[in-house]
Order: structure tokens, then sequence, then C-alpha cells
């Protein structure tokens, strides 16, 4: 894990900038998901998270008084986009999910951080960075990201239920890895659940989903097991034949025919 690339995000002109105000105002803010994991792996990172421990009122009043432009249409989620020299910050305030099902949830704010954690996917996204350079990691995500492992948060069955995109969140994330270490039964338990994810999933989330596979350093990986990269994943099968019977042509021609090169 390098530290220079975390000194790196730490001191990223707009990361600093926001972290100030947000210090200034005497909330707690800190660098979490993606690209406190990417930064830990020593790898490009585009989006820049942030957790703060106030209510989303709060957020864009602290923004309007610093003149910081901001958009808020995931504000009922909580999320509070922000520009800095045209960056974009994501700020979502500290939040429990309840009554979930699906992709949708009802939110209740809360100044538990650890509350706020629990809530996320997986292991390796629940880890917060403090202006200090300070690693908060509640259950054991740094440790999951040096063994290569994608592991859920809490019950994966109920996780799952909870939003279907995880299950294409975890292939996903297998392709970060060169050689990531499946947990046993994980692919068992995602299979079961896959057919009925369509019922909740559009066609354009679940095609942006596996853009960002193509995206990944392997992205071999999130389509079939290292061990046997020739054998397709149960997902991939299935999806295509779902693709097919929508007649989902953007799917099938710009999306899926790229992942076929790999094979």
């Amino acid at each position: 894990m390098d530290n220079y690339s975390i000194d790196f995000l730490l001191n990223i002109e707009e990361v600093n900038k926001i972290v100030s105000i947000f210090q200034n105002e005497k909330a707690e803010i800190r660098l979490v998901g993606g690209c406190v994991r990417n930064a830990l792996l020593n790898k490009n990172y585009k989006d820049i998270d942030c957790a703060v421990n106030i209510h989303p009122n709060d957020t864009t009043k602290i923004l309007q008084k610093n003149n910081i432009k901001f958009q808020d249409f995931a504000k009922k989620y909580g999320s509070v986009s922000a520009f800095i020299n045209d960056k974009k910050i994501e700020i979502t305030s500290l939040r429990k999910d309840i009554a979930q099902k699906g992709r949708h949830t009802d939110v209740l704010y809360t100044e538990d951080w650890k509350i706020d954690a629990d809530r996320r996917d997986f292991t390796i996204n629940a880890l917060y960075l403090t202006s200090e350079g300070r690693l908060i990691d509640y259950f054991d995500g740094l440790r999951d990201l040096k063994e290569n492992k994608i592991k859920f948060i809490g019950n994966i069955e109920k996780r799952i239920k909870e939003d279907f995109l995880r299950i294409y969140r975890y292939f996903r994330f297998l392709g970060i890895f060169e050689e990531p270490n499946i947990i046993s039964n994980y692919e068992d338990i995602l299979n079961q659940y896959l057919i009925e994810s369509f019922h909740y999933l559009s066609n354009e989330i679940i095609r942006n989903e596996i853009l960002k596979m193509l995206k990944n350093p392997f992205p071999l990986n999130s389509f079939s097991n290292f061990h046997n990269p020739e054998k397709k994943y149960y997902w991939l099968e299935k999806t295509t034949q779902h693709f097919l019977k929508q007649k989902y042509q953007l799917g099938i021609e710009k999306c899926l025919n790229k992942v076929e090169e790999f094979f």
C-alpha cells in the first residue's frame, strides 16, 4: 500500500480547499470510497467522494457561504456535488439507509461514522481518510484490499436484496485485482439473485456498470474466473440473453460486443 499516493490525494488543491472550508465551519469531513481505495492501490482515480457529519441542508449553506458552485439533484439521499476548478467533489451526509428494496431507500441522517460505514456495500469501499492522513477502517477493508478480496459488509443475501446493482458491482470490482481472491459460495449466492435483478435494474444501469468493468486494470476478471478465463461467468451469459430478449441494441452492440473481444 502506497503512502505517497495517500499524501498526494490529500494534497490535491481542490481536496485541500473543500476540507478547509468544512473544517472552518466546525464540520468533520473525510474522504471515502473509491478515491481512498485506489490511492491505497496506487491506481488512478477520477471521482472524489467525501462524507460529512452534518445535514445536507447545512452542506449547501456552507458551499453557498464560500461561493462554491454545487448541484443538489441527489440531496434527498444526502449527496451534494461541489465544483472547484471544474473538479467534481461528491459530499454526502452520514446516513443510515432504511426500508431498502431493489434500488430504493429511505434515508435517516446520523452523526455516527460507523452507521454510515455499515450501509456501504463492500469492506474495501468503507475506508475513510481524515485530513491528517489517518485511515478509519471499521470492517477490515484494508486487510481485504491487501488480500485481493471483495467482501460484502454484513449478510450477502440481505445486502443484495437491498440493492441488486451490488451483484454487478461485485463482479466489477474483481477487475481491479490481477489475481482476485474469490470468497467461497459468493458466486452461487449472486447467481441465485441475478434473474430477479432484471426486475429492478434498467438496461441502461446494467450497461453502464459493464462499461465500467471494461475500464478496469484487469477487465477479464469481471467476466470470467481468472483460473479459467475461457469460461464466462453466469451473469454475463444471462445478461446477454436478457439484452437480446429486450432487443436492447445499444447494450449488445456498444457494450457486450466489446466484452466478447476478451474471449
